[in-house]
């Protein structure tokens, strides 16, 4: 892109745009258009509208200037008779709580109102005002100046807003009656912002997101993942600002997001002043780089966003190596040359290219050989893992593992059955670390209980390979107690999602128990509606309890105890079989 040096000489070059076929005369004129100064406080004087006005009658093409708040012209454009392409700013980021500094002054040629391109290009340029010019047809003089500015907004107030009540449309008026203090106008605005901004502050928000999700199914299961989506966030301590979910045939390979949506977003973005985005599906390295450059924005995907929040409550060494393992296993493929601007930036000076490709693949390298100790450190923690498990087959105690989906209470009901303080909070992924406690069975049966890592749907590969070593841990249990949230609305799915992982791990032979916790939270009438959904199909048998209540959980113990007793009582009689079997042979 090239810039015109002030006092500088003026060459063809300057003028931008749709510039093919016009004669020498009217490029010169319109180049001269640079040499034209507007008072700071107008946003446009009579005689320029006048003159740019007859340069677009005559060429029968639109023209337009950014114009400096000092009143310099920048950039001079030529388009076509229905539209103008504004010169490229790279989008960068102006400074918190302002305008990029230009203004945008077109014409049009047929009286239209300011088009959907020119409100897009307002606000994704993050330009002070756009403003069109009607050029007369039959006199060539200006007509309306029709113009538009940004409306800074408070954090919430744009949910469900149209794209169009993001802008303030100035009364339209012919040029000699544009009586505004631009100036004022602008300065009000960018202070209204930096209000928003110390508000923000001030109630010690850290990041401020817009949820995405594009979907090509049932609008419904969109609705679910963004509920759950947003559960997620909130966890991650990030303030969620608006949700956008969009239905498509396919997901588009470049952006994920229509182009129209895509900019309906950036739009949400800059009048929200979001931080960053985060996406409710896994993005490939390609999809984050597109939708980094074109939103300036930091893109988060829904498996980072997990890790991240299993990087916040990783407090034992074991759970911090694996939660390492894992964000590396992620970053590894996304660590390619020319796909992260971070990594990109690494190259230095003219022709770095080279230099920073060493840096890269020296990161790899790096990323490599941490990932290779890492997983050395979790084997030798199996291996310790397994001569514990060893220590607690010999003593005979059976061990009942706690699982279910995040957030189901499996902490809680740990604490009251063992009258411990196990720590637990209402926020996914509280409890990352099992722990283990002994438990006595209303059939004075003993028996080791684990509360385990809390599941979600589509839990990242990655997190499930570096968190096998701790689920090895429920291989060994004689039961496991699937614990459900019965308030949640999305409780089927859930379960769902929990037997699908355990299968994963080879963990569905185990007897399992199915208790609905939560029911202080519902209604009698809405439990058995949850009941007869569960054991409709007649592979599912399940106990109602408050994790809350030990008075509640008496028939989940009673239950646990006559699997466990009917259990051993199958392993004895096999054991009978086997040494009658291996008497017979003797004899």
């Amino acid at each position: 892109m090239w810039s015109k040096p002030r006092g500088g000489a003026i060459s063809i070059s300057s003028v931008l745009g749709n510039t093919l076929g016009l004669k020498p005369n009217q490029l010169r004129r319109i180049e001269k258009l640079y040499t034209r100064r507007i008072p700071p406080n107008q946003i446009l004087t009579a005689e320029f509208a006048r003159q740019i006005a007859e340069l677009s009658h005559e060429t029968r093409r639109q023209i337009g200037v950014l114009i400096d708040r000092k009143g310099h012209i920048e950039y001079v454009m030529v388009g076509d008779n229905r539209r103008i392409e504004l010169p490229d700013l790279k989008r960068i980021r102006v400074a918190t709580g302002r305008f990029r500094g230009l203004r945008c002054v077109h014409t049009h040629l047929r009286g239209e109102d300011l088009s959907q391109d020119d409100l897009t290009d307002l606000a994704l340029l993050r330009l002070d005002l756009m403003a069109a010019i009607d050029v007369d047809p039959e006199t060539a003089l200006p007509g309306l100046v029709r113009a538009a500015h940004l409306l800074p907004m408070h954090a919430g107030e744009l949910h469900q807003v149209n794209s169009s009540e993001a802008y303030a449309f100035l009364e339209p008026r012919i040029p000699s009656q544009l009586d505004l203090d631009f100036l004022a106008l602008i300065n009000s605005l960018e202070e209204e912002m930096a209000r928003n901004r110390r508000a923000s502050q001030r109630a010690e928000i850290r990041e401020r997101t817009i949820l995405v999700s594009v979907i090509t199914g049932p609008l419904s299961d969109g609705e679910e993942s963004m509920a759950e989506l947003s559960e997620l966030a909130t966890s991650a301590g990030v303030v969620v600002q608006d949700k956008i979910i969009q239905r498509r045939q396919a997901i588009d390979s470049r952006t994920v997001l229509g182009r129209g949506k895509l900019d309906e977003l950036l739009i949400r973005a800059l009048q929200l002043g979001a931080d960053m985005l985060i996406f409710d599906r896994e993005l490939a390295a390609a999809q984050v780089k597109s939708l980094s450059e074109a939103t300036d924005l930091k893109i988060i995907d829904r498996s980072q966003l997990i890790l991240d929040i299993f990087a916040q409550r990783a407090q034992s060494r074991e759970g911090k190596i694996q939660v390492e393992l894992a964000q590396l296993k992620y970053l590894l493929p996304r660590l390619i040359t020319g796909q992260d601007s971070a990594f990109s930036r690494l190259a230095g000076g003219i022709g770095g290219r080279g230099p920073g490709e060493t840096k890269l693949e020296i990161d790899r390298r790096r990323v490599r050989d941490r990932i290779n100790r890492l997983e050395k450190e979790i084997e030798a923690q199996r291996q310790r893992r397994q001569e514990r498990r060893k220590g607690r087959t010999r003593n005979g105690l059976p061990i009942v593992s706690i699982v279910g989906y995040t957030n189901a209470g499996k902490s809680t009901l740990l604490n009251t059955l063992t009258a411990s303080d196990v720590r637990t909070e209402q926020r996914m992924f509280a409890t990352l670390d099992p722990t283990s406690r002994r438990l006595r069975l209303p059939r004075e049966q003993e028996v080791i209980i684990n509360d385990t890592v809390g599941f979600i749907r589509d839990l990242p590969p990655d997190l499930l390979s570096a968190f096998r070593a701790t689920l090895e841990e429920i291989s060994e249990s004689s039961l496991l107690i699937h614990l459900v949230d019965a308030s949640n609305p999305r409780f089927v799915q859930q379960i769902e999602s929990v037997e699908r992982i355990l299968r994963q791990l080879q963990l569905a032979e185990i007897p399992t128990v199915l208790a609905l916790n939560k029911a202080d939270l519902v209604d009698e009438n809405t439990i058995q509606a949850v009941l007869r959904q569960i054991t409709q199909e007649g592979t599912r048998d399940a106990v109602v309890i408050s994790a809350t209540d030990a008075r509640s959980i008496e028939p989940l113990l009673e239950k646990a105890g006559a699997v466990l007793a009917r259990n051993l009582t199958t392993r004895l009689f096999h054991e009978e079989d086997r040494e009658a079997e291996q008497l017979s042979r003797i004899a």
